[in-house]
């Protein structure tokens, strides 16, 4: 059985169902399918992709699964009330579905990370103090918590730039929206490990700024096994022997794109220019 990883969709569901498509040609029915995140939004059809998503779930018996993004993150704190929608939004169509309390309860339960044959996979990035042991801890606190009658109260709470840097001894809700910041939204850091969320459409930071992509942060942790991410489209698709970079900027114009993790193959699909380039990655 061939194992492949998938960069973000946000709402681009044709080109999701083509690359599918393509998988199961090339690796057979039973093939292991894992998205990286960010299922929904920005896209045209966010509805059509996360309930492809879920039926495609539901019925694997394991074999695909998604993790959580930042946009999905944001869908289910819309759904619940504690966050307002933005003006880039495209999420109307899953908040009047007859069936958005499925959809929304489906994706509180998915994982924010996930460890396969020696891949580290989650959506945008891992803290240089953390091994992959401790992320899939550390993510799964934050799944609990999720999946917990007071998710309500967490996503209202987890917004925010503060803390910007883990230590151990975090706590409560300063724990959690750490670990929230690292594995969804974590681009640029300083070489101490301190998260920067203003630098979102280079690849680098400001010359002179000393941002580092976290991935080439001294002395990171994870280096011992392969990386797998997606979230930030400007950098484009990344292979290196500890690190494989998914997202290749479907939604702007680029290509949806497989990696497949035991030979590193690829598969890719070109995409319309759904969304002209912004900030709003």
């Amino acid at each position: 059985m061939k194992t492949y990883a998938i960069g973000d969709l946000q709402g681009c569901a044709h080109e999701a169902q083509l690359l599918l498509d393509r998988i199961f040609d090339a690796g057979g029915s039973d093939a292991r399918i894992l998205f990286v995140g960010d299922l929904i939004n920005r896209g045209p059809d966010s509805l059509g992709a996360l309930r492809r998503m879920k039926a495609l779930s539901e019925s694997s018996g394991g074999r695909v699964e998604a993790l959580l993004g930042n946009h999905d993150l944001h869908l289910i704190a819309v759904a619940v009330g504690a966050q307002r929608m933005s003006r880039s939004d495209t999420l109307d169509e899953i908040l009047a579905a007859p069936d958005r309390d499925e959809l929304i309860a489906w994706l509180r339960q998915r994982p924010l990370a996930m460890f396969v044959d020696n891949h580290l996979l989650v959506h945008a990035g891992v803290a240089p103090q953390w091994d992959a042991a401790q992320t899939m801890a550390l993510a799964g606190e934050v799944e609990t918590m999720l999946r917990s009658d007071g998710y309500i109260g967490f996503l209202g709470a987890m917004y925010g730039n503060d803390p910007d840097r883990w230590d151990d001894n975090l706590e409560g809700m300063a724990r959690l929206r750490c670990i929230v910041n690292a594995l969804t939204r974590m681009r640029l850091c300083t070489e101490d490990g301190s998260m920067d969320f203003k630098h979102k459409e280079s690849e680098s930071g400001p010359v002179g700024s000393g941002l580092l992509p976290w991935f080439d942060l001294p002395g990171r942790r994870t280096q011992d096994v392969t990386v797998v991410f997606g979230h930030w489209s400007a950098l484009g698709l990344i292979q290196r022997p500890d690190l494989i970079g998914l997202d290749s900027g479907c939604v702007w114009g680029g290509k949806l794109t497989a990696v497949c993790l035991d030979d590193r193959s690829l598969l890719q699909v070109d995409c319309p220019e759904y969304r002209e380039h912004s900030g709003k990655r």
